[in-house]
C-alpha cells in the first residue's frame, strides 16, 4: 500500500469516525477512537477498500447496531441502494468459545488454528447458512457478499431505522404460528437449525417475520444439532408465553418439528 492509499485509509476513518459520533443508534462502551480502531484494523480497511473496488458496496454511512462480536453499518451498492455490512470484530475474544458451532460441519473441513481465521469462517459460515435459507424460501436478509470479517446483506427496515425486533414489537398469534413453523422449515426444507434463536433476532418487518444472525446456525447433521434444536424452540416458547401466547409444550413442538 502507497503513500496516497494510506492517506485514503486515513481519510476514510477519520470519517467512520465522524459518522459513529453521529449515529444515534450507536451504544457506547468506551471511547470513540479506541471504538473505532478495534473495528476497522489495517486489515478490515483493506477489505472494505476491496468491497469498494469490486462495487459490492459503494460507502457506508453509519453503525446501526453494536454488540461484543461484531457491528452492523448501514451501507450504500452501487445502485444507491440500502444495504447492512456487518463486520466482525478481529479483536473480539469470544470467537474460540464457538468451536463447537463449526466442529462437526462437514461443510469447512479442518478448523483453522487462529482466532482471525476463526473469524473469517465464521464469517464465511453466516454467508453460506442465510443462503441455505434464502434457497428454502425462508425469510432471511439477502447475502449479497462477504470478504474476511465482513458480510454484505439486504438491509430490513426503512433507512435509517432497522426494522424492530421481537423483543421490541408487539407480537402476536401470527407471529408465534410463523416462528414455530420456520424453525420446523428450518430444519427440515434448509437442513439447518439457527441454534442461538431467541427475540433478538427476529425482525418484525413489513411483509413478515425476518430471522437474521445466522452465524451460529449448523447442519441438521451436526452432532449436536437436536439439543440446539430443542434450545431454539424452548427460547422461542419462553417468549410467547410470557406475552401470554401459545399452547403446546416444548417437547409437542420438538415432535412436530421432527415428524
Amino acid at each position: 500500500m502507497g503513500v496516497a492509499d494510506e492517506d485514503e485509509s486515513d481519510k476514510m476513518r477519520e470519517r467512520l469516525l465522524r459518522l459513529e459520533r453521529e449515529n444515534r443508534y450507536l451504544r457506547r462502551d468506551s471511547d470513540d477512537k479506541k471504538v473505532l480502531e478495534e473495528v476497522f484494523d489495517r486489515s478490515t480497511m483493506l477489505a472494505v477498500e476491496e468491497l469498494i473496488a469490486r462495487k459490492d458496496i459503494r460507502e457506508l454511512r453509519g453503525v446501526m447496531s453494536a454488540g461484543k462480536e461484531a457491528r452492523v453499518y448501514l451501507g450504500e451498492d452501487r445502485a444507491g441502494r440500502a444495504v447492512a455490512v456487518k463486520i466482525y470484530l478481529t479483536s473480539a475474544s469470544d470467537f474460540r468459545k464457538r468451536m463447537g458451532y463449526i466442529a462437526g460441519d462437514r461443510r469447512f473441513g479442518k478448523l483453522p488454528a487462529g482466532s482471525r481465521e476463526t473469524i473469517y469462517l465464521w464469517t464465511r459460515k453466516e454467508f453460506k447458512n442465510l443462503q441455505l435459507a434464502q434457497r428454502a424460501g425462508i425469510r432471511v436478509p439477502a447475502p449479497f457478499a462477504f470478504l474476511k470479517n465482513i458480510l454484505v446483506m439486504e438491509y430490513i427496515g426503512n433507512p435509517p431505522e432497522p426494522a424492530p425486533t421481537f423483543s421490541e414489537a408487539e407480537v402476536g398469534e401470527e407471529e408465534y404460528t410463523w416462528t414455530l413453523r420456520t424453525i420446523r422449515a428450518l430444519w427440515n426444507d434448509a437442513g439447518l437449525v439457527h441454534a442461538d434463536l431467541s427475540e433478538f433476532n427476529v425482525f418484525r418487518a413489513e411483509g413478515g417475520p425476518v430471522l437474521f444472525d445466522m452465524g451460529s446456525a449448523v447442519l441438521s447433521s451436526h452432532p449436536q444439532a437436536q439439543e440446539f434444536l430443542k434450545r431454539d424452540v424452548y427460547n422461542m416458547v419462553r417468549f410467547f408465553r410470557k406475552r401470554g401466547i401459545g399452547g403446546k409444550e416444548v417437547d409437542e413442538w420438538m415432535k412436530v418439528i421432527l415428524s
